[in-house]
């Protein structure tokens, strides 16, 4: 069984937002880095701020890019799925335009 986790309720800046929310469209730290005109290692440390911003802990069993990107998702929304190039065939749009997964996965 899975432990459980607990987000912690550190609000992220701008940055991290933006490298977190280019990590849930599968971006590699290198890609994060030329794209935000930063070094890799910035990327890196920002990886792992956040990560500890979450709560989230590393160990030999845990990858924490994944869970990184599905607690960022959870806090902050399904926008990855609007941006990058992965489509879900669940998807509906609300009365507001917001795309949301009705959950039926077959």
């Amino acid at each position: 069984m899975a432990p459980e986790r607990i987000l912690n309720t550190r609000e992220l800046n701008p940055f991290e937002k933006l490298v977190l929310g280019l990590l849930c469209e599968g971006k590699t730290n290198s890609a994060i880095a030329r794209r935000t005109s930063h070094s890799e290692k910035v990327i890196e440390n920002t990886v792992s701020r956040t990560a500890r911003a979450f709560n989230i802990k590393s160990d030999p069993d845990t990858n924490i890019r994944v869970l990184l990107a599905l607690a960022f998702r959870k806090h902050y929304g399904d926008a990855a799925f609007e941006h990058g190039s992965i489509a879900c065939s669940h998807l509906e749009e609300d009365e507001e335009g917001r795309k949301l997964c009705d959950g039926e996965h077959n």
